[in-house]
């Protein structure tokens, strides 16, 4: 089955009737046509209307103006200079001179095959489109550099032709980018990237370097080893704060050295040097950071880390233990509630540190199935006391940042409660005040809907990062750890 195709414009420009009646007899069976008499009206018609068009039929010897005059004129409009055109020449014409001004294809008088006319069109209409398809793969409009699936598709064919020359895969990230966007605009925001890239495409001759535009506000850069990028980020920075002087946006310079060219994938040279870029995020001491060993020993460790937290929990790797917590108030202090802490026992790498394992889930979002592991073993183990001993120890679970603004977060705790013949008032719910910097009112509106439900809520760290007793009058907590 034939795939559905809209039709094209085809825009004829003939001064003589039984010519303009012909071709559009011609080519309406598949194509919609305008005829035009005469070739500057027919300039102007394109210039009020550049991107309506597929294909321009042109008669070589047109009253008023010449084919050539028409193209030269044409090749003034930018959008214009890319719609193909077909010259309709006369027998024994010469093709040179507007082959060189832009001409297509020629079509050659008497139209003696419809059918020939008809397919040449068609022709030159798919490969403009093709050449046009090709164009919009291989560069990123906004930047001018290479896309980033275009960028590895060429790395791993130049690759084997470049085994001589050390070289360093760069990467280049414009921190807290959204903010320009939010602050000053889009067209602010599209301005740096398109300044940047213009940068770099000056600066891929010195390197002997490709670059491409990989994410919103990162770029990539294979270029020959530099002993320093240092003037590199001065320059881009300088670019930056002139567009936009906003004091916690800079560019961070990511560098993975002496690329091992025995490393297939290129894919994961460029990996390894935003590792060394994501390590500076938010060090503003340091702008340009170097993958090494150290780095990528932990990249490899995290790397486990990640692959093996689903049979952690499954296997019950992870242990939780109980911090109690004493009232102290008269004589002699006695137990009022414990903390759930995570420990990570693995059966290879031995006890991993929470300090370890805790940020990174959290940066990736694992950390949404580590709560919820603990919250059910909370649960269980409070259950478990009230059987035994016949008494109810509140324990107090960590709720995440990613947590608390789940929509689920009420029933999955409540179903926990449920499952284990729990009320929310021996279930304390521990938050840090990081969360409240990032969405005051959101948090507010999570936690006050908790309250109502029975649950006691902490706040924990209180005083280890953005402090207020502003905050303490606003959130809804019962409990403050300093």
């Amino acid at each position: 089955m034939q795939a559905f195709r809209a039709r094209q414009n085809i825009m004829v420009i003939e001064d003589q009737p039984e010519i303009q009646e012909t071709l559009q007899n011609i080519l309406e069976v598949d194509f919609n046509i305008t005829v035009v008499g005469n070739a500057q009206d027919a300039l102007f018609f394109l210039s009020e209307n550049p991107t309506n068009y597929s294909l321009i039929l042109l008669e070589q010897d047109i009253n008023g103006m010449s084919c050539h005059d028409f193209l030269i004129q044409r090749s003034q409009y930018e959008a214009l200079k890319s719609i193909p055109t077909i010259i309709l020449a006369n027998e024994h014409s010469s093709d040179d001179e507007t082959f060189n001004l832009g001409a297509d294809e020629f079509i050659r008088k008497p139209f003696n095959s419809p059918a020939v006319i008809l397919a040449r069109c068609t022709r030159v209409i798919d490969l403009f489109e093709n050449k046009n398809l090709i164009s919009q793969t291989e560069r990123d409009k906004l930047s001018g550099l290479y896309t980033r699936d275009f960028f590895f598709e060429y790395l791993k064919q130049i690759i084997p032709l470049d085994m001589g020359a050390d070289r360093d895969a760069i990467v280049i990230d414009i921190e807290h980018f959204r903010l320009i966007n939010e602050i000053y605009g889009r067209s602010t925001g599209d301005l740096i990237i398109s300044q940047i890239g213009n940068y770099l495409q000056q600066m891929l001759a010195t390197l002997n370097a490709i670059a491409c535009r990989a994410g919103a506000d990162v770029f990539y850069m294979y270029c020959i080893h530099q002993e320093d990028y240092q003037d590199l980020q001065a320059t881009l920075q300088d670019m930056l704060e002139q567009v936009a002087n906003v004091n916690n946006i800079r560019i961070r310079i990511g560098v993975w050295q002496y690329v091992d060219r025995s490393i297939v994938e290129p894919e994961t040279w460029f990996d390894r040097a935003k590792t060394a870029c994501d390590r500076i995020s938010g060090n503003f001491a340091t702008s340009v950071a170097l993958y090494n060993s150290g780095l990528h020993n932990k990249h490899l460790r995290e790397e486990r880390l990640i692959r093996d937290i689903h049979e952690a929990v499954a296997q019950k790797h992870l242990k939780v233990y109980y911090q109690p917590k004493y009232a102290i108030q008269g004589d002699k202090p006695h137990l009022r509630s414990a903390e759930a802490l995570i420990r990570w026992i693995h059966p290879e790498l031995g006890f991993i540190n929470p300090g370890d394992f805790i940020p990174l889930f959290e940066s990736n979002g694992l950390i949404q199935m580590v709560d919820y592991y603990v919250w059910k073993e909370a649960a269980a183990q409070i259950r478990r006391w009230k059987e035994e001993y016949g008494m109810s120890v509140p324990v107090s679970v960590n709720v995440s940042r990613i947590d608390i603004y789940d929509p689920q977060l009420e029933n999955k705790l409540c179903n926990i409660m449920e499952t284990n013949g729990l009320s929310p008032n021996e279930y304390m719910i521990e938050i840090t005040e990081s969360a409240y910097s990032e969405n005051a009112q959101g948090l507010i509106e999570v936690l006050e809907s908790m309250r109502s439900k029975g649950f006691h809520i902490e706040m924990d760290d209180f005083g280890t990062g953005y402090s207020s007793l502003s905050m303490l009058t606003a959130l809804p907590i019962d409990i403050l750890k300093i």
